[in-house]
């Protein structure tokens, strides 16, 4: 069956079962490897992507509830050459070790970032919970989660001018 997913802003036709996981999709079809597979039961959060703004357990997720809906990615938060602030804070700060988890906490910070700029240390735990790192490096993430929404903020006050307009 073809089904449609946006996905970073692109349409992208897609013959699968209806029931596929959008995970297998991602990385098979599309060859977004960024979301990862970690338990397959959605307990781990190594392949969280947002749908609508939402993070969402990709391993778990039925394409079929997914057409019109839109799809962000790690790889949709920025490029290597101009990472976005989540991507660029969690480098910055050093945040992963082995680096399989970080794709989810990525996806965790930036929608957390979106409906909270300047989230308190309990808010970023929370938002953070359902993503599980083996490595321990969670201080580094809160660290980063910080740093990206200062990031953040300071891109969102270079985006008006001084009497107020936006430059966007």
């Amino acid at each position: 069956m073809m089904i449609t997913l946006s996905v970073n802003g692109r349409d992208h036709q897609v013959d699968a079962d209806p029931a596929t996981p959008l995970l297998y999709v991602l990385r098979d079809d599309l060859e977004m490897n960024a979301a990862k597979f970690g338990c397959g039961l959605g307990q781990c959060g190594s392949c969280m992507v947002l749908v609508d703004g939402a993070p969402v357990v990709s391993c778990v997720t039925p394409i079929v509830v997914l057409e019109g809906r839109a799809i962000r990615t790690v790889e949709g938060l920025g490029t290597v050459d101009d990472p976005g602030p989540v991507q660029r804070a969690f480098m910055e700060e050093q945040a992963a070790q082995c680096g399989y988890c970080i794709p989810g906490f990525m996806i965790s910070a930036q929608a957390l970032l979106e409906r909270t700029p300047s989230p308190s240390d309990a808010e970023i735990r929370d938002a953070l919970k359902p993503n599980l790192c083996r490595c321990g490096t969670h201080m580094r993430i809160m660290k980063a989660v910080h740093r990206a929404a200062g990031f953040m903020q300071t891109a969102d006050a270079g985006a008006t001018t001084s009497n107020g307009e936006d430059r966007r």
